[in-house]
């Protein structure tokens, strides 16, 4: 069984990393997956918030970091390292994958990039439900590109998706345990 979900993980994979792999997502995908333009959009919109925003919206940024780093530790800081799957470029034959980024040294499952995408994901759509489908969309393509550069497997970036909601569901239940006068 878990041999079979293996190879459908492998294919789907070679499907999206390689099958789909074109110019056009081969220049896009390391640009949207890349950690510091991540980290500069997602500070950006932090300063946003705390510039233009009201009382919530300051609030929200407090809740988003924790977000940040609860759906960060959860994966990769604790359950990389309890499930120890290596990534895609360190056990398939590196000729047939569309490796566009640095392999890296660390696991692949869950997918940490999926994971604090998904999660601000969730926690924002929350608070913005117009926003909702825009926020899912770039989760999406964040998490997606980790499969077209060839550090992920769909698994890992479901699983990651997964952690980032469960992080995101919790700071929405603390939310709504304090009094709507403090924020």
């Amino acid at each position: 069984m878990f041999e079979m979900l293996q190879q459908i993980d492998q294919s789907i994979f070679f499907f999206l990393n390689h099958t789909l792999a074109n110019g056009v997502t081969d220049f896009l995908m390391p640009l949207i997956t890349n950690d510091k333009g991540l980290r500069v959009i997602y500070g950006l919109a932090m300063i946003l918030l705390l510039w233009k925003g009201n009382k919530t919206m300051r609030w929200m940024v407090l809740g988003s970091i924790f977000v940040m780093v609860l759906s960060d530790q959860i994966s990769a800081g604790f359950l990389k390292n309890l499930i120890g799957r290596l990534r895609p470029c360190h056990t398939l034959d590196v000729e047939t994958i569309n490796l566009l980024v640095g392999c890296g040294g660390g696991k692949s499952m869950p997918s940490a990039h999926a994971a604090n995408a998904f999660g601000q994901a969730v926690f924002f759509s929350y608070f913005y439900k117009n926003a909702r489908i825009y926020l899912f969309v770039y989760a999406s393509l964040i998490a997606l590109s980790r499969v077209f550069v060839g550090v992920h497997y769909l698994s890992d970036i479901i699983a990651g998706a997964l952690v980032g909601a469960f992080a995101a569901t919790i700071m929405i239940m603390l939310f709504k345990k304090i009094p709507r006068k403090i924020y």
